[in-house]
C-alpha cells in the first residue's frame, strides 16, 4: 500500500527504471519503488522529468503536484480515467438532483461549522457561542450563507480582528499551501471513483476545474487551520511545508476508528459521493484536535 509523500526540492532529473522512481542529482542516484509512493511533489522549477515516468506514475494512480518559482502549488497531473466504469459514474453525476445536492451540502456545511466550533472551544474563544448559533440557523442548501458568516468570525478568532484571507503573510501562505495539498488529495480520490472534479454539489464556478473537490474538502480545512494556528509565529519555509505535508500521515478518528488522514479522505470521498448515487447515509468527520 502506498504511504509516502516524496518531495523534490532541488534541481534534479527524474526517470523511471524497473518499477522505481529514479532521482538523479549529479552522480548521486536514489531509487524509490512506485508501490511506496502516494504523492509526488515537485517543489523546484529546476526538475526535469521523463514522459515515461509520468506515464508510469499516472498508471499507478500517484498524485503529482507541481510548484512554481515561489514554491507554491500551481498545478497537478490528473489521469483521465482511473476507474473501469467512469462513463457510467459521470452520467450518474450529471443526473444528481438539485434537492439531493442541497441536502448533502447542508450536511457538509454543518459538519464544517461543527469542526470550527471544536477548535474555538479548545482555545476558549468568546465567539464559540456565535458559531454554535450559526449551526442552528443553517437552512436547506445553506441559502442564508451561514458558512460565509461563520468564516469571518472564525478566522478573526484564530488570527486576530485585523486578519484577512487576502493578506500576504506567513499565515495565509501556510493555509494556502495546506489547502492546495488537501484539494489535490481529494481530486485524486474523486477521479479514482470515476467522477469529474468540475461538476460540483454547491460550487459552480465556470473557471474552477475542481468544484466537486472544493465541496468535499470543507470539513477537513480545520486540520490545516489548527496546525497553522499553533505554528502562526513560524517562518513559512521548506521545513514548515514538509511538516504540513506530514499532517496527511497523522492519525485521526473517523467512524470510531483511527486512520491516517489520507485513508480518511479516501473513505470520506467514496461515502459522500455514494450519498448521491446510492442514498447512503452521510458519514461526517468530526475533528477532535
Amino acid at each position: 500500500m502506498s504511504f509516502r509523500t516524496v518531495v523534490i526540492t532541488e534541481q534534479s532529473k527524474l526517470n523511471y527504471k524497473n518499477r522505481y522512481l529514479v532521482v538523479k542529482k549529479g552522480i548521486d542516484e536514489k531509487y524509490i519503488h512506485l508501490s511506496e509512493i502516494d504523492t509526488l511533489i515537485i517543489d523546484s522549477i529546476g526538475v526535469s522529468i521523463s514522459s515515461y515516468l509520468l506515464k508510469e506514475l499516472s498508471d499507478n494512480k500517484i498524485n503529482i503536484i507541481f510548484c512554481d518559482e515561489k514554491h507554491n502549488p500551481f498545478g497537478e497531473l490528473i489521469s483521465l480515467y482511473n476507474r473501469h466504469n467512469t462513463s457510467k459514474q459521470i452520467l450518474n453525476q450529471i443526473k444528481w438532483q438539485v434537492k439531493a445536492k442541497d441536502e448533502l451540502w447542508t450536511l457538509i456545511v454543518k459538519n464544517k461549522l461543527i469542526n470550527q466550533s471544536q477548535i474555538l472551544k479548545k482555545i476558549k474563544s468568546p465567539n464559540l457561542d456565535l458559531i454554535l448559533s450559526y449551526i442552528k440557523e443553517i437552512k436547506l442548501g445553506d441559502k442564508t450563507n451561514r458558512e460565509g458568516h461563520a468564516a469571518k468570525v472564525y478566522f478573526n478568532s484564530l488570527f486576530g480582528k485585523k486578519f484577512s484571507r487576502d493578506n500576504e503573510n506567513n499565515i495565509n501562505s501556510a493555509l494556502n499551501y495546506g489547502y492546495a495539498v488537501l484539494l489535490s488529495t481529494i481530486n485524486k480520490e474523486v477521479i479514482n471513483n470515476g467522477y469529474l472534479t468540475q461538476i460540483g454539489i454547491h460550487h459552480k464556478n465556470e473557471f474552477n476545474p475542481f468544484n466537486l473537490s472544493c465541496d468535499l474538502m470543507e470539513p477537513f480545512r480545520i486540520i490545516i487551520d489548527s496546525f497553522v494556528y499553533y505554528n502562526q509565529d513560524r517562518i513559512f519555509d521548506t521545513k514548515y511545508k514538509l511538516d504540513i505535508i506530514n499532517i496527511f500521515n497523522n492519525n485521526f478518528k473517523y467512524k470510531n476508528k483511527m486512520y491516517t488522514l489520507k485513508d480518511i479522505l479516501k473513505f470520506y470521498v467514496k461515502n459522500t459521493l455514494e450519498c448521491l448515487d446510492n442514498n447512503k447515509k452521510y458519514e461526517e468527520f468530526i475533528y477532535e484536535g
